[in-house]
């Protein structure tokens, strides 16, 4: 090499000022050891014998990509073989971090290494794997190299190539310029894939769009496969918006104008894609190019099946369009009388109230110039006589009722065999248009239906072999079972006191990280400051139980470990963070004195799934500890105290015996036994006037949470746990983050329900004022915890019949359902505490109707109405209905005609008297009449 600083190619050497290149020039020359072999070459090595692979390896190790295609030239099929060998073995040692310091690049080495190996690998399957590995991805402009370095291939060689290649969507999408060079030179006999696709789009997409489609062969074949894609990529749904010339449905309705793409076929992909389904953003690209292309009566009349499927069974927008298009055709009279039918019973059996009514418009026109079609069509419009709807189920009735005269007798007894689907308001109605052929109501007592109480479930012992334990370590999701969790941590724990090294052996095998060996610095104290600097918690960044994995392979600091175990919940941080804070502490704890004889085994590991613990469990278990000499860990002994069952029959004389041990830890456990009160939690809600905060409007701002004061706990208890114990001063616990580990907070405090349920109420709150999702998800344990229901609980299970997330809803209602199965909810006051919330507009109240028809619906009508029938009660007058109550209101209605309630509900004379035939108005009436009508109906109820 020059003393001008030149490459191996004659090139100037690019890393000439870091000394990168000479350093990897030197390494191939021999001077030190040999890249990828270990090897030391003699002393008479050197540049004048250099060999091509030699020049090959520095090269690649100097990171410079753009000389290897050239370099490659020289070599023949023995030389390539030899230097795939170490281009291997020095892909291993980049992976190993081993060329990770100055004055080397890793990823430029990487980036080198992808271009070499591709002129090495003598088969298109090694070639893919070389190609499409994870740690070799490289940036895009780098990968025409790679094409360069592959040479001349055979078209069917490059064929195999490219499909194996584009068959992996992450390698396709990022590496479009290498795959299409491949297809070029195969000819274009490669079947496109997603991955192939996505990246054709973002290579394309941009002002001159229209013209790149025009000019690229392969636009065709790709156009038909991203219409029919499952989920297409995100730019080619984009709205026009400023930039109509890179707007994709208009690119291709212009190319379709002028022949470069097939008419039928995009009409036929588009339609095809529609009927498949899936979410709206999936079809917005097939539904607007379909708008675009305005297909005429003649394509439409092609597609009348499908324009029915789709009209059944797409989502909103997608079913509309298809409406709209059936209801054109069938105002010429072009649409069979039998598909209409068909239509209209998929349509009718939607819940969207615009399409059901437009609908049964469309069945009235229909049947206004064909009376003849009455006996195929109003068959069908009985699909609405069960619509929750009141309204809908009156206009059917009615459509119904228009044309009755124009059927046979076959087809009335089956429409008045339909009409006992009807509500008992139109009872009446139905009795006067269909006569006898109406079967009589059954005259029997009205049943409240409610659901089993749930049985608790024994927690199964831990793994009993290592084998065992590791599988259950290796489940993905084992932070959201907390009983699979508990189990799998006990388990670790018993098994690394009776054998660690095998413990750790098996880890290593199952767990084969880098980090483990070469991120070591990750579980220092230095790091821990960098992290917590910014937001970053270690337990969940490793996933919970992989902090005690660590702590077991002897890789945390044992500074580390004593900073964490003692830390206490901040006073201006929220509730679910301090109770997550908990989890932290134990297992922090766990992490530094797993293997050890300072834990042989968990304490806290609960009896029952819902994390409780029986008392005379905990009491043996401080037994054995005793015959053993070993002192409790404290966290371990705070968490056992907080989920021993003390309502429990058993514990007074589990009390006694804990007190015959003669440990600290068993008198502790006695005076807790004894104590006749949990923490217990008191929930109060600032007056707007009191809030000083910015947002004083959003309800989660202005939750107070005054926790009960407990001295042993703030005595005796470890730091994370003493904020259970009472705050000196009690304030807004305010909670706007991303919130983690729901399914571990139930478990912490199962027997204290009312506690644990003022820990969920901040993001309970969001997510009935906002958009959040998820935050209902330990409502379900909730449910089944012990401890008395105060306004905690209430508050909670209010905020969750009022969620934006209808999963969220459901099992707020599950937890209503089963609360009220046991006997222990109060429905008077959670309807109170509804009303306090739709006053606020925390809650919407479509949203509460929706979870209210939910719950009515499983036969609990009864319930229901109770609960509403006090919400009604306790809402304010205002000059101004809330608005939206009249969907609340039919709901109340539904469950007194059902249920045969009596009675009367202040201020609903008043709305009932209101003029017009508003929602509002019309279901208030109905409200109020079927309140007067239940009298003579008798009500029995059963659970």
């Amino acid at each position: 090499m020059s003393d001008t600083g030149t490459g191996a190619g004659g090139t100037p050497d690019a890393g000439a000022g870091t000394g990168s290149a000479r350093d990897a020039d030197a390494v191939g020359a021999g001077t030190t050891e040999r890249a990828g072999t270990g090897e030391r070459p003699g002393p008479d090595s050197g540049p004048a014998v250099r060999s091509g692979v030699d020049r090959l390896l520095a090269v690649v190790l100097a990171g410079e990509a753009r000389e290897v295609p050239a370099l490659l030239e020289s070599l023949d099929a023995a030389e390539r073989k030899r230097a795939l060998t170490r281009l291997k073995a020095l892909r291993a040692e980049v992976r190993a971090g081993k060329w990770a310091t100055p004055p080397y690049v890793p990823d430029r080495i990487r980036s080198a290494l992808y271009v070499a190996g591709a002129g090495c690998l003598p088969t298109a399957a090694a070639a893919a794997s070389w190609l499409g590995a994870r740690e070799l991805q490289v940036r895009e402009e780098d990968k025409p190299l790679a094409l360069a370095a592959l040479g001349d291939p055979d078209p069917e060689w490059a064929a195999d190539l490219a499909g194996r290649l584009a068959r992996r969507r992450a390698v396709a999408e990022n590496g479009y310029p290498l795959l299409h060079g491949l297809i070029v030179r195969a000819g274009y006999t490669v079947p496109p894939t997603d991955g192939y696709v996505t990246g054709w789009t973002w290579h394309l997409s941009g002002d001159r769009l229209v013209e790149r489609l025009r000019e690229d062969p392969q636009t065709p074949a790709l156009v038909a496969h991203a219409l029919a894609m499952a989920e297409p990529p995100e730019r080619l749904t984009r709205p026009a918006g400023r930039r109509p010339e890179g707007h994709w449905p208009s690119a291709l309705r212009t190319l379709v104008e002028e022949g470069v793409l097939d008419r039928a076929q995009v009409l036929d992909v588009c339609v095809s894609r529609l009927l498949r389904g899936g979410p709206v953003r999936n079809l917005r690209l097939p539904l607007e190019t379909v708008r675009l292309l305005a297909p005429d009566a003649e394509e439409l009349r092609a597609r009348i099946p499908d324009w029915v499927a789709i009209a059944a069974d797409a989502p909103s927008i997608v079913a509309g369009y298809a409406q709209d298009v059936l209801a054109e055709l069938a105002s010429t009279g072009s649409v069979p009388v039998a598909a209409l039918a068909e239509m209209t019973s998929g349509v009718l059996f939607r819940t969207e109230k615009k399409l059901v009514r437009a609908q049964l418009a469309l069945v009235g026109n229909v049947l206004a110039r064909e009376p003849g079609a009455a006996g195929e069509l109003l068959p069908a419009v009985t699909e609405a006589f069960g619509n929750e709807d009141t309204d809908i189920q009156e206009r059917a009735l009615k459509l119904a009722g228009r044309h009755l005269n124009a059927v046979d007798t076959g087809v009335r007894h089956e429409l008045a065999e339909a009409a006992g689907l009807l509500s008992p308001t139109h009872r009446r109605a139905a009795e006067e248009l269909f006569g006898g052929d109406l079967e009589p109501e059954p005259a029997r007592p009205y049943e409240e239906i409610l659901p089993p109480v749930p049985e608790v479930q024994l927690v199964r012992p831990p793994a009993t072999t290592v084998e065992e334990l590791v599988a259950e370590l290796l489940v993905q999701r084992l932070s959201e079972d907390p009983v699979a969790f508990e189990r799998a941590l006990d388990g670790l724990v018993r098994h690394a006191h009776r054998d660690r090294a095998a413990v750790a052996e098996a880890v290593r095998e199952a767990f084969p990280w880098p980090r483990w060996e070469h991120e070591t610095p990750y579980f220092t104290q230095e790091t821990h400051e960098i992290h917590e600097s910014h937001g970053i918690h270690e337990s969940h960044g490793i996933h919970g139980i992989h902090v005690v994995l660590a702590g077991l392979l002897g890789l945390l600091d044992p500074a580390l470990v004593d900073f964490r175990r003692p830390q206490e919940h901040s006073t201006d941080s929220c509730l679910h963070q301090a109770l997550s804070g908990v989890l932290d502490a134990r297992l922090w704890e766990a992490a530094g004195l797993v293997g050890t004889d300072a834990l042989p085994f968990l304490l806290a590991t609960p009896t029952w799934h819902t994390g409780a613990i029986d008392p005379p469990v905990l009491v043996e278990r401080l037994r054995q500890y005793r015959d053993a000499g070993v002192e409790p860990a404290p966290a371990d002994l705070a968490q056992a105290l907080l989920r021993v069952r003390r309502a429990d029959p058993s514990a007074r004389r589990a009390a006694v015996e804990a007190a015959t041990l003669g440990t600290p830890a068993g008198r502790r456990l006695a005076a807790w036994l004894r104590e006749e009160t949990a923490v217990g939690a008191t929930v109060r809600v600032l007056r707007r006037d009191e809030d000083r905060t910015p947002r004083r409007h959003c309800l989660v701002d202005r939750l107070v949470v005054d926790l009960g004061e407990q001295p042993t706990v703030r005595a005796e208890f470890p730091p994370a746990f003493q904020w259970l114990g009472g705050a000196p001063e009690s304030a807004p616990r305010r909670c706007r983050h991303r919130i983690e580990d729901r399914a571990q907070w139930a478990p912490v405090l199962p027997a204290d329900r009312e506690l644990l349920a003022a820990c969920l109420l901040p993001p309970l709150a969001q997510s009935a004022e906002g958009d959040g999702r998820g935050a209902t998800e330990p409502l379900t344990a909730l449910a089944e915890a012990e401890g008395p229901v105060g306004r905690a609980v209430l508050l909670a299970l209010a905020c969750g019949l009022g969620c934006v997330d209808a999963d969220d809803r459901l099992r707020a209602v599950d937890a209503v359902l089963v609360l009220t199965a046991r006997g222990e909810l109060n429905p008077r006051r959670l309807g109170e505490e509804l009303a306090w919330l739709l006053a606020e507009g925390a809650v919407k109240p479509n949203r509460l109707a929706d979870a209210a028809r939910t719950a009515a619906a499983t036969g609990a009508y009864g319930t229901v109405w109770a609960i509403l029938s006090a919400m009604l009660a306790k809402l304010p007058a205002r000059a101004k209905p809330v608005h939206g109550l009249g969907e609340v209101l039919a709901v109340a209605a539904d469950c007194v005609e059902r249920c045969g309630a009596v009675g009367g509900v202040a201020g609903l004379d008043a709305l009932a008297s209101g003029r017009g035939s508003s929602q509002l108005v019309a279901q208030a009436r109905r409200l109020l009449n079927a309140l007067h009508q239940g009298a003579d109906q008798p009500l029995t109820e059963t659970t």
